[in-house]
C-alpha cells in the first residue's frame, strides 16, 4: 500500500467484536452505495450467486453426488462477492469522479511501495499536481483544467529532473478528454508502468526528492470544495 500515516483503533474490551462489526457496517454501507450507482445490480449479485446455488444442486440431486450440494454454497458465496467487489469498485470511483483531491485519494489506495505526496504544486484556480515515487520512477498526476495544467506539469517536471537525473518521469492527466486518464484507470495505468528501479533506488531518489524546496503557494493538501479530501474506500469487501 502507499505509504500514510498510521491510525490507532481503541480495544473494546469485553464488546463484540469490533473487526466484524465494522466489516458488516461496511458491507452496508458499500451495498447502499451500489444500489444508488446502479439499482440493477444488487439483483445481478444476487440472481448469480443464487444462479449458480441452483445448478450444482440439481447436478448433485441427479448425479448423486451431494457434495455438490456443499460445492454450491461456497461457489454461490464467491461468484457474488466477487461480482459486489466490482460494483462496489464501480461506485466507489463514481462516488469521487470530479472532486478536487480524487487522483489523491485513489493514489494513496495503491498497493506496493509507493510514497504518495499530494498537491506538491497548484495555483490559486485549484489545478493541482500529485506526486507518487515507486519503482517506475516519478509519476506527476495533475488533475483540474486542460489547459493550464501542462505548464504546471512542466514546470514540476522542471524541478524534479534537477534531483532525479536519468530516473524516468511520467506525467499524467486525470480526465475523460483525448490523451487524459480517467479516474477509475488511473490506478491500472499506474501499476503497468514499467518497473525501472529498485527497491535502493526508490529510497533514494526519495531522500534527494525532500530536499527539494516547497514551492506551493496554495494551501497544501489536497483541496476538495468543501475542505475535505474525498475517502477512497478500499474496493476489495473481504
Amino acid at each position: 500500500m502507499a505509504k500514510k500515516s498510521p491510525e490507532t483503533t481503541p480495544a473494546a474490551g469485553g464488546a463484540p467484536d469490533p473487526a466484524s462489526m465494522g466489516r458488516i457496517k461496511q458491507l452496508r454501507m458499500a451495498a447502499g452505495m451500489i444500489r444508488q450507482a446502479n439499482p440493477k445490480a444488487m439483483p445481478i449479485v444476487l440472481g448469480a450467486g443464487l444462479g449458480t446455488l441452483a445448478v450444482l444442486v440439481v447436478v448433485g440431486v441427479l448425479t448423486g453426488l451431494y457434495f455438490l450440494i456443499a460445492l454450491g454454497v461456497l461457489l454461490g458465496l464467491l461468484v457474488a462477492m466477487i461480482l459486489f467487489g466490482r460494483f462496489a469498485q464501480s461506485a466507489q470511483y463514481s462516488a469521487i469522479e470530479g472532486q478536487p483531491g480524487a487522483a489523491a485519494a485513489v493514489l494513496q489506495t495503491m498497493r506496493g511501495n509507493w510514497t504518495v505526496t499530494p498537491a506538491i504544486a497548484a495555483n490559486r484556480n485549484m489545478d493541482v499536481v500529485h506526486r507518487a515515487v515507486g519503482r517506475p520512477g516519478v509519476i506527476l498526476v495533475g488533475e483540474g483544467s486542460v489547459t493550464r495544467l501542462p505548464s504546471l506539469l512542466a514546470a514540476e517536471k522542471k524541478r524534479v529532473a534537477r534531483v532525479a537525473y536519468d530516473i524516468p518521469i511520467y506525467d499524467i492527466v486525470v480526465g475523460d478528454g483525448e490523451g487524459q486518464v480517467p479516474i477509475r484507470r488511473l490506478q491500472r495505468h499506474i501499476m503497468r508502468l514499467p518497473r525501472n528501479l529498485r527497491g535502493s533506488a526508490v529510497s533514494d531518489l526519495n531522500y534527494r526528492l525532500k530536499a527539494l524546496p516547497q514551492t506551493l503557494q496554495a494551501p497544501k493538501g489536497p483541496m476538495p470544495a468543501r475542505g475535505r479530501q474525498p475517502k477512497m474506500p478500499r474496493p476489495k469487501i473481504r
